[in-house]
């Protein structure tokens, strides 16, 4: 149930399984109020577990792998054309869990991005590699690299940016 709910969106910080939980003990006070007393010892006990279940899930949401990025934005600045510029973005997990990144995504196919496959554990690091073809000038040029993973942030952000000029005019 955790995992649906946190991927529908639903479930995204402990506020909302406290507004939650309240919701439905309010619900079940008024449900007690109005009925049978036999049935009453069922229904606190139902509502004590329903209540333990969502305490014990949103303690586990808050023990997830985090990202801690030396930059998430990079400025090659004026690059030669036709020639291949790359990046490093060298990151730290500072989660409680191994960080295990499913997949990387370029906003276009003149930028690709390599990554750690392996699981990077609590405290480890960890780069995403981002080359940039500069195949034609461009009077400038801003990509967006996504990062998909099981961090508390599961869809992560960077970006390039620069220039493609001439051959001759490009300085480094």
């Amino acid at each position: 149930m955790r995992l649906f709910l946190f991927k529908a969106g639903m479930v995204k910080s402990k506020i909302t399984f406290r507004l939650i939980g309240t919701i439905f003990v309010l619900l079940l006070i008024a449900y007690i109020y109005l009925s049978n007393k036999n049935e009453m010892k069922t229904i606190i006990i139902l509502c004590a577990v329903i209540i333990g279940f969502t305490a014990f899930t949103a303690m586990q949401i808050q023990n997830k792998a985090e990202f801690k990025f030396e930059k998430e934005t990079h400025d090659f600045g004026k690059i030669p054309a036709r020639k291949p510029a790359s990046v490093d973005f060298k990151f730290t997990n500072t989660g409680d869990e191994p960080l295990v990144i499913s997949n990387v995504e370029s906003t276009c196919g003149c930028t690709v991005p390599k990554f750690t496959t392996a699981p990077v554990n609590k405290g480890s690091s960890g780069v995403i590699t981002v080359t940039f073809d500069a195949a034609v000038e461009q009077p400038g040029f801003s990509k967006a690299i996504t990062i998909h993973s099981n961090a508390k942030t599961p869809v992560k952000v960077l970006y390039i940016k620069g220039e493609v000029v001439a051959a001759g005019n490009a300085s480094m």
